[in-house]
C-alpha cells in the first residue's frame, strides 16, 4: 500500500491512498463468505457455494463493492498510523479509481488536531465583578414569598385589575354554540390575558352576579378565525391579600423566628448561587483568553458535525412539545441562517476549548482512573434514568465510550487550568476552585432539609 499526504489547512489534510489489488484478497475472500451465507442455491448448501456461482448469482461487482467498503476503514487507519496524523472526527472518503484485478485508489479528507503551543497558565489573569447583593434582591426574594402565602377573600365590589372573579363563559358563533367554547365557575385574575382576548376589558367594573358580552376571534377548532360572541357571567369577586412583612410572616413562611433571621439567610443563599455563577464566569473568561491567546482554529468538518448535531437535537425538543423550528424561527423572529450562524459559533468556540484542554491534557499527561470513569457513567446514568451497566453497553455499542472519557480527561484539565490560572474579583478577592466546591456542597446540603 502506497500513501502520501497533503496539508489543505492548519486543520485538515487529504490522504491519498493506493491498494494493489493483491491487498484486497482478504476482504474479498470475507464478502465472499458473508454474500455466500446470506443466499441460497438449490443444490449447494448455505455458506458452500462457489464464488463462480455467487457471481453469477449476486454479480462479481456486488462482491467486490462489499470488499472495498470494507477495506478502506483498514487501510485508512494504516496510512493514518503510518503519517502519524491526529485526526478529528469523520473522514470524507472518495474512490478514485477501481476496477476488478487493478488497484483500488481513493482520497479520504479529514480533519486534524492542529499543533498548538499553550501558553504559560500562571500569565494568565482574569478580573470578574465583585458579587454585590442590592436589598432590592432580598425584597424580591420576599415577595416571591408573599405572593406564595397570598390569601384570597370575597369583596362587595366591583372587580379591579388584580382581582380574581369566579366566571362562567358562553361563546356562540351566529347564534350557534361553539364545541368547547362554555366553562363554568372558572377562577381568572383580572388583567392577566390568561383567557380570551378582550375579556380582561370588560370585566374592570363588574360586580358578582352582573353580566356582560364581547365580541373575540377564534384561534381553534372549527370556527377558526371567526369572530364568536362570548357572555361572561361573574359569579364571585375576590381581592388578593398579602401578608404584612414582620417577624410573624417569617414564621409563616420559614423555619426562622424573625424577619431579620430570614432576611439574612436568603441574602446567604443568594451570596452562595451568586458566587458559584461568579467562578463559572471566571472560568469561561480564562479559557476565552487562552483560545485566544493560542491562537486555536476551529476544524470545519468536526464543527459542521457539531452544527448537525445541535440543531437535531433543538428539532427533537421542539417535536417533544408538538413544534417545528419553523415555529421556534417566527417566535424568536430569527432566520434559519441566523439560527445555523449562532449554531455555528457556539460549536466554534466549544471545539475550540475542547482543543484547548486535550493539549493541556497531554501536557500534563492527565490520566483518568477506572474509579473517576466509574464515577462519571453512574452520573450519566442516572441522568438517563437508567442502569449503570445498561447506559455502559449502549454506550460501547455505539462507539461513545471513548468520547465519555475524554470529557472526564478534559474535566480535570479544566480543573487544573483554573487552579493555575489567576482568577479575581472586583475587590481583590482571589477566587479558587475550592469555593467553587464549598459552595456547591452547601447547595446540595441545602437542598436535602
Amino acid at each position: 500500500m502506497k500513501s502520501t499526504v497533503e496539508t489543505l489547512s492548519p486543520t485538515r489534510v487529504k490522504l491519498a491512498i493506493e491498494v494493489p489489488f493483491d491487498e484486497l484478497k482478504p476482504s474479498l475472500q470475507k464478502a465472499y463468505r458473508e454474500i455466500g451465507a446470506q443466499v441460497q442455491v438449490p443444490g449447494f448448501r448455505r455458506g458452500k457455494i462457489p464464488s463462480a456461482v455467487i457471481d453469477q448469482r449476486v454479480g462479481r461487482g456486488a462482491v467486490l463493492n462489499e470488499a472495498v467498503q470494507e477495506a478502506i476503514p483498514q487501510k485508512l487507519l494504516e496510512a493514518v498510523q503510518e503519517h502519524d496524523v491526529k485526526t478529528l472526527g469523520r473522514p470524507d472518503v472518495e474512490i478514485t479509481e477501481f476496477a476488478d484485478n487493478e488497484p483500488l485508489r481513493f482520497t479520504a479528507e479529514v480533519d486534524v488536531r492542529p499543533e498548538i503551543t499553550v501558553p504559560d497558565l500562571s500569565t494568565i489573569s482574569v478580573t470578574v465583578p465583585a458579587v454585590e447583593i442590592g436589598d432590592n434582591e432580598i425584597d424580591e426574594q420576599i415577595n416571591g414569598l408573599r405572593e406564595r402565602f397570598a390569601t384570597l377573600k370575597t369583596v362587595e365590589r366591583p372587580a379591579a385589575e388584580g382581582d380574581y372573579v369566579q366566571l362562567d363563559l358562553k361563546a356562540t358563533v351566529d347564534g350557534e354554540e361553539v364545541p368547547g367554547g362554555s366553562a363554568t365557575n372558572i377562577s381568572h385574575e383580572v388583567g392577566s390575558k390568561q383567557l380570551l382576548p378582550g375579556l380582561d376589558e370588560v370585566l374592570v367594573g363588574l360586580v358578582a352576579g352582573a353580566d356582560a358580552n364581547f365580541t373575540t376571534q377564534l384561534v381553534g377548532g372549527d370556527f377558526a378565525g371567526r369572530d364568536a360572541e362570548v357572555e361572561v357571567t361573574v359569579r364571585s369577586v375576590k381581592d388578593k391579600q398579602l401578608p404584612e412583612i414582620d417577624d410573624d410572616f417569617a414564621q409563616m413562611a420559614s423555619e426562622f423566628d424573625t424577619l431579620d433571621e430570614l432576611k439574612g439567610d436568603l441574602r446567604e443563599r443568594l451570596t452562595k448561587v451568586k458566587k458559584v455563577e461568579q467562578i463559572y464566569a471566571a472560568r469561561d473568561e480564562a479559557l476565552k483568553q487562552l483560545v485566544e491567546a493560542a491562537n486555536i482554529p476551529a476544524p470545519e468538518g468536526v464543527v459542521k458535525d457539531e452544527v448537525e448535531g445541535r440543531k437535531q437535537a433543538m428539532t427533537d425538543q421542539l417535536e417533544r412539545i408538538g413544534a417545528t423550528l419553523q415555529d421556534y424561527l417566527t417566535s424568536e423572529d430569527k432566520t434559519e441562517e441566523q439560527i445555523d450562524q449562532e449554531l455555528t459559533e457556539a460549536a466554534q468556540e466549544g471545539v475550540r476549548i475542547q482543543l484547548l484542554l486535550d493539549t493541556v491534557a497531554d501536557a500534563e499527561d492527565v490520566q483518568v482512573s477506572d474509579d473517576e470513569f466509574g464515577h462519571e457513567i453512574v452520573h450519566r446514568a442516572q441522568r438517563a434514568q437508567m442502569q449503570p451497566q445498561q447506559y455502559y453497553d449502549q454506550l460501547v455499542q455505539s462507539g461513545a465510550a471513548a468520547a465519555v472519557f475524554g470529557d472526564v480527561r478534559r474535566g480535570k484539565a479544566l480543573a487544573s487550568v483554573m487552579e493555575q490560572v489567576e482568577m479575581k474579583d472586583a475587590d481583590g478577592t482571589v477566587l479558587t476552585l475550592d469555593d467553587l466546591r464549598a459552595a456547591s456542597e452547601d447547595e446540595h446540603a441545602g437542598h436535602n432539609h
